[in-house]
């Protein structure tokens, strides 16, 4: 029986909406792609009792309690989390951080990996679903956008990324994006986008 795992996920880079229109049935649709760093790594280990170290302890800690539950373990553990991607630099900290603790307390309980579920279970994926795919694989990715079901959005495409590429991230520490309730608010208050619009950038995209 295995008393520690150690999961390692990427950044990813979101590159932008196809679909803000959403007339079609689902909306937003994304392109993106995974990063070989900066990465979060998480170390999940059985414990006499919960203890939660290291950046974003209080999210990471959160995500495990409530994966606790939902799959009926009541083991104690102790989970480090040994690297973070920055938070709120659109870099998927969130979403790679949840994925991580489900996937370390899925492996050292042997139970099968599911990321879509855990997905929702955690709320992640509530407009793209780059940060999930990226998790699963890498390459350039295209998502089709979100539906009603609540389901993450589904992949449909992913091609190599050109191994001669390069990315260069300049991240300004001092400035932080939108998050949480006040990301939501944004979202709600822009304006009507036109279909023509969003036919023209599939186009560019996927033509």
């Amino acid at each position: 029986m295995s008393n520690s795992v150690t999961i390692r996920v990427p950044a990813r880079l979101h590159l932008g909406f196809l679909d803000l229109n959403g007339d079609s049935g689902r909306r937003f649709g994304s392109v993106g792609l995974p990063l070989s760093e900066p990465e979060t790594a998480v170390t999940l280990s059985r414990s006499s009792e919960t203890i939660v170290e290291g950046a974003e302890s209080r999210r990471a800690g959160e995500h495990l309690s409530t994966l606790c539950s939902h799959l009926g373990i009541r083991g104690q553990h102790r989970l480090v989390v040994e690297q973070s991607i920055p938070s709120h630099a659109g870099l998927g900290s969130g979403t790679q951080i949840a994925l991580a603790v489900a996937a370390a307390l899925r492996t050292l309980h042997k139970l099968p990996l599911d990321i879509g579920s855990d997905a929702t279970l955690l709320d992640r994926g509530g407009r793209s679903g780059i940060g999930i795919a990226s998790f699963e694989s890498g390459g350039v990715i295209v998502d089709a956008g979100k539906d009603d079901s609540g389901r993450p959005p589904p992949v449909v495409a992913r091609l190599p990324f050109p191994e001669e590429w390069r990315v260069i991230l300049i991240l300004d520490h001092g400035c932080y994006g939108l998050h949480g309730d006040a990301e939501i608010a944004a979202f709600r208050s822009l304006p009507p986008f036109p279909a023509s619009g969003s036919g023209e950038i599939c186009r560019r995209v996927l033509m």
